[in-house]
């Protein structure tokens, strides 16, 4: 799989480094990719590595995502709701040297995976086989760093799962019943789950299943389908006793309700999370079956119930743990060691109500001390430009062909984070997808990284200069924030204030990202990485970076790339969670190892930070470990004079706009111009009005944010509105200050809430781009359903 960690440096290009040495700066391991053949990782030179194991006295993080069925290939929904989010979050996790582990694997038990096997004509094992596979080589492409990728076919998931299943039933908590089941004749089987289909009796959806209604989401009884026809040969199927054992869930209601609801406040469960467990707790909890008349799935350990197996959606959870186990085996570190460790746990929002009330219900009735649920972070939908995906009509991207366009997989992991869908669901659109390449990423990290690095390359050798006498500029941010500087020229006075600026804005972006990811708020930490970009570019335009700032005021250019190259450092810590290839490209480029995300050391430590005259020692020593003690804080020049960076290469390349007709042709992308000009060659002939408004639509679909008017404005929206109105008066009393007091401290204050009016106007046009594109592409959507209905 994909290496949650960055790779080692090249030992010659290490050699030219000079980088301060203090604690808290870099990744304390670097593991390599991990196979699920063995518990232990080995590394590039022979050595094996140690296990991932909770440690005393230091935060301890389990990262789980939900369990892909096996029975298909994840689409881009698939990707963003689960596998991807839990990446993001466990990369940044470790990002902050927090211990972390990251588990998941493939769910093979239960109807799903026996239908498939019937229809590929494979054993129920082969086809097992064939889709992890597959799993992983999609989840590795899109760097997807798990700590460990398994199974649930496995001895230790037959094992842990009778265990819970016995201890249930010690404790009272299982009882036996006879229950009417629908059975084929013409198969000989009972239509067990997905065997049977048919119309759900609470919303009329038309292709419910025989334990749950896609439409409403709704468990079901198989019985209750209207005109239920069997899977497999479509014939009526007849009603016939069985006995099983069913999980008196609703005796357990009262713990499980009281530990949700403490848990939901303690670890600040999403939003649609908490509003789904409510729901089922407000309906009552109701008893279930948790055995099926299967053959495929984890026996039944109780007498009387041979030939039976366990419910696929008792079995799936306890996946998390047995996938552990094949791991390491102390397993139990991490799953029975509440006080120790806090779980996070990412999923779409059909899967919330077994984690969140299910399997909880199932570890409280053993009433042994399991590692329960700390946070919950579930999606919405993201549908596929104004449908939803379909393998069966080749509609929409899945991860297995997201690589043949030729783009790489920093894009991908970029535009589906920055349309995750939190709030609600949202759109995947081809113009969108091309236009945050071409103006965001290209235009705002590219730019800045690819210009500073370049510059230095070019003027200075790649070596970082010395730090210059005058500006008021030391190592550290608290010497950077000291004004105004030595020096009493005035270009000098300018440049010694910009610097204290700049660490001073880096420092609250930091704490705003920072108070994002913790709260598991991954798109809003995408956006304030995006703006600590923006800031960055913003800083290259105040110092005045060209040939000129070199041949005339060679002392500033020289602070600005130190400036400059520790700042492009820092950002790589962030942008390391949700586009890992593009910071080991950068850290290759400043022949820097991955760092660690700069923040303020609340406990009060001492770290190593360098004064000017350490750069001397480090200078004429070589010693890379040169530096003294100084309170830690955010931004620092951690990177010193003297450390000679790489080759300077582009991140991102421009997607020709042409891309992005071609490939929502190749991917069956709809929209309102292919419903016009299939009327006109020959499919449902439509008015001319209709075809005006279908053309009209195609043209707002293919640029959709060409005009930033929304009709129905989410609160999200407003709220951020009214930040930005507010952030516009604050800077216009600033400047009127400005007027009758003194410029050296006030111009600083002008500065500094500009470049946050800058920041938040930057975060309203992104969402308002979203936002329209959704709206426009719901509109082509149904504009086109209605020339459809009407001819």
């Amino acid at each position: 799989m994909a290496s949650p960690f960055p790779s080692a440096a090249d030992p010659e290009q290490a050699s030219k480094r000079r980088i301060v040495h203090k604690d808290g700066l870099l990744f304390k391991t670097q593991r390599p990719p991990i196979g699920d053949a063995s518990s232990a990782a080995v590394s590039s030179s022979g050595n094996v590595m140690p296990e991932i194991l909770p440690r005393e006295g230091e935060p301890n993080v389990l990262v789980t995502s939900a369990l892909p069925y096996v029975n298909n290939v994840p689409h881009l929904g698939n990707i963003i709701g689960s596998t991807l989010s839990a990446d993001v979050y466990a990369r940044y996790s470790r990002s902050r040297g927090r211990n972390t582990l990251y588990i998941c694997g493939t769910d093979e038990y239960g109807t799903a995976t026996e239908t498939k096997a019937l229809e590929e004509k494979v054993s129920p094992q082969a086809l097992c086989d064939k889709y992890h596979a597959l799993h992983r080589q999609v989840y590795n492409w899109f760097g997807i760093g798990f700590d460990h990728f398994g199974r649930t076919t496995t001895p230790k998931q037959t094992t842990i799962a009778q265990d819970i299943f016995l201890k249930l039933h010690k404790n009272g908590y299982l009882e036996k019943r006879s229950m009417t089941q629908l059975y084929c004749e013409k198969d000989q089987r009972f239509l067990a789950d997905r065997y049977v289909e048919g119309t759900c009796p609470k919303c009329g959806y038309d292709d419910a299943r025989g334990d749950q209604c896609d439409g409403c989401g709704q468990l079901l009884d198989a019985v209750e389908l209207i005109k239920p026809h069997c899977k497999l040969c479509s014939s009526a199927p007849i009603q016939k006793e069985s006995s099983h054992l069913f999980l008196k869930i609703d005796d357990l209601q009262p713990a499980t309700e009281k530990w949700a609801r403490e848990a939901a406040e303690v670890g600040a469960w999403s939003a649609n999370g908490r509003h789904i467990t409510e729901s089922w707790f407000k309906e009552g909890l109701r008893p279930f079956s948790l055995t099926r008349d299967l053959k495929w799935g984890v026996p039944v350990p109780v007498e009387g119930m041979e030939g039976k197996v366990l419910y696929v959606w008792f079995d799936a959870p306890i996946g998390y743990p047995s996938i552990t186990a094949n791991y390491t085996e102390h397993w139990e570190q991490w799953w029975r060691n509440p006080e120790q460790v806090k779980l996070y746990q990412f999923m779409g929002k059909d899967n919330t109500r077994f984690h969140t009330v299910i399997f909880p219900s199932c570890l409280l009735g053993t009433q042994e001390p399991w590692t329960m649920l700390h946070h919950v972070s579930t999606t919405e939908y993201l549908n596929y430009e104004g449908g939803k995906f379909s393998k069966s009509r080749n509609i929409g991207v899945f991860g297995d062909k997201a690589g043949e366009i030729g783009v790489p997989n920093s894009v991908w992991r970029y535009y589906l984070l920055s349309n995750r869908p939190e709030g609600g669901d949202t759109q995947f659109s081809w113009h969108e997808f091309v236009l945050r390449n071409n103006s965001e990423l290209l235009a705002n990290i590219g730019n800045f990284v690819n210009r500073v690095l370049t510059f230095l390359s070019k003027k200075y050798d790649g070596i970082l200069p010395e730090v210059p006498e005058g500006l008021g500029l030391r190592a550290g941010p608290e010497h950077l924030e000291q004004a105004p500087p030595a020096s009493t020229s005035e270009s000098a006075q300018e440049a010694g204030l910009l610097f204290p600026r700049i660490a001073r804005d880096v420092n609250d972006l930091l704490a705003q990202y920072t108070q994002a990811m913790d709260a598991v708020k991954l798109r809003q930490g995408l956006h304030v990485m995006m703006a600590l970009s923006s800031r960055g570019n913003q800083f290259l335009v105040e110092a005045g970076l060209d040939n000129s700032l070199y041949a005339n005021k060679k002392a500033e250019c020289d602070a600005t790339m130190l400036v400059a190259v520790n700042f492009i450092w820092t950002l790589s810590s962030l942008i390391h969670p949700f586009m890992p290839d593009t910071a080991d490209q950068i850290c290759t480029q400043l022949n820097a190892p991955p760092r660690l995300v700069p923040v303020e050391d609340v406990t009060g430590a001492e770290v190593l930070s360098p004064t000017a005259a350490d750069f001397s020692e480090a200078r004429a020593s070589g010693d890379k470990s040169a530096g003294s003690k100084a309170p830690r804080s955010f931004f620092a020049l951690d990177l010193l004079p003297g450390h000679q960076i790489g080759k300077p290469a582009h991140l991102f390349r421009r997607i020709d706009e042409k891309k992005e007709e071609e490939w929502r042709v190749q991917f069956g992308g709809a929209t309102a111009k292919n419903a016009a000009e299939g009327a006109s060659e020959g499919g449902p002939q439509i008015s001319k009005k209709q075809a005006a408004k279908a053309a009209k639509a195609a043209k707002k679909a293919a640029n959709p944010t060409a005009e930033r008017k929304l009709k129905n404005p989410t609160k999200e929206w407003e709220e951020l509105d009214q930040k930005v109105k507010a952030q516009g008066e604050v800077v216009r009393k600033a400047k009127e200050a400005a007027k009758s007091a003194d410029a050296s401290t006030t111009q600083a204050n002008v500065d500094g809430e500009v470049s946050n009016l800058l920041r938040l106007r930057n975060e309203l046009n992104l969402l308002t781009d979203k936002l329209a594109a959704l709206e426009v592409a719901s509109e082509a959507a149904s504009l086109v359903e209605q020339v459809v209905k009407s001819t």
